[in-house]
């Protein structure tokens, strides 16, 4: 088929109006699992402090009767901190963009702002998982929050040559040699994470390690479907089901995938100094200025509740 002689076609047409949907499609992940199911408390100083405790061991107790009491010797709290770390962005618009119809938004700096809060709170849960030590700052160096892994030492499994943090957020761990994430490491930090004390509920990990926990087989590890809901809400979790408690495999796209986290989330609390706050700054010309700040730190309320399987192989 041909056209007719002298068709006048679209592709002749000068003035047609364009066809710009109205809606902004963006699919980048903007969940932070961990942030969310941390605890929340105030910070009142750029150092946020607590100290942590725990019982001796049991042993024999029995006496005879009349015998004289002694006391047993006693040991100090610890005492542990954490530096708060100022998270901020901002965004510069001309304003220009006042008399502009765009589609999508009504005003630019007000979409834009929106955008980079969303990627601030991306930033702040990558910080929670980062092997990153304690930095106090000063007039010239920013403060910044040590980050999970240099918290734990009591359940961990790492590779040849890895070693734990000191456990007060001074330092970072050493990562060692990679190996690939397995059953019976996962067993094992579970085990030990129990012998503790503590009660774990979320184990945190990168999509890879996710697909090699979704191969683990045996009696130990059975993964149950739960159902919780309400007449217009469904929600599936998957969760494992081991000798040493159930726990959710929920996975991050923010820890690193060399690492394995097994959390209980109530041992952890994020310190706010100053809530998320969005501020226009001076006009310094033809322009619109809005800055997000938010300044907080991570609290290892006690590490010996969590674990961790480091030096994970990744592909």
């Amino acid at each position: 088929m041909a056209q007719p002689s002298n068709t006048f076609d679209s592709y002749d047409a000068v003035g047609i109006r364009e066809d710009l949907s109205d809606i902004i499609y963006n699919i980048s992940p903007e969940e932070t699992i961990f942030l969310s199911k941390c605890g929340k408390t105030t910070a009142r100083n750029t150092l946020t402090e607590w100290q942590t405790d725990s019982l001796r061991s049991s042993a024999a107790n029995a006496h005879i009767e009349g015998d004289a009491t002694t006391a047993e010797a006693r040991t100090a709290t610890t005492r542990l901190g954490n530096y708060t770390q100022i998270f901020k962005n901002a965004v510069v618009v001309p304003d220009t963009d006042e008399g502009l119809n765009k589609a999508g938004r009504a005003k630019e700096i007000a979409y834009q702002t929106l955008k980079i809060a969303k990627e601030q709170k991306l930033d702040i849960e990558k910080a929670l998982f980062d092997n990153n030590a304690r930095v106090a700052g000063n007039a010239s160096t920013a403060r910044e929050l040590a980050g999970a892994p240099t918290w734990l030492t009591t359940n961990t499994v790492a590779g040849s040559g890895g070693a734990d943090a000191t456990g007060d957020g001074s330092d970072a761990r050493t990562d060692g040699t990679q190996a690939a994430f397995s059953q019976a490491n996962f067993d094992t930090v579970m085990q030990s994470i129990w012998v503790a004390g503590g009660k774990p509920d979320t184990v945190y990990l990168s999509a890879f390690q996710m697909n090699v926990a979704l191969g683990f087989t045996g009696n130990n590890n059975q993964r149950s479907a739960v159902q919780a809901g309400d007449e217009k809400v469904i929600k599936s979790l998957a969760v494992y089901v081991t000798p040493w408690g159930s726990i959710e495999f929920a996975p991050s796209r923010e820890n690193r995938s060399r690492d394995v986290f097994i959390m209980q989330d109530n041992m952890w609390e994020v310190a706010t100094l100053r809530g998320t706050k969005n501020v226009a700054l001076a006009k310094t010309g033809d322009n619109t200025t809005r800055q997000v700040v938010t300044e907080l730190t991570l609290c290892a309320k006690n590490e010996a509740a969590n674990g961790m399987i480091a030096d994970c192989t990744t592909s």
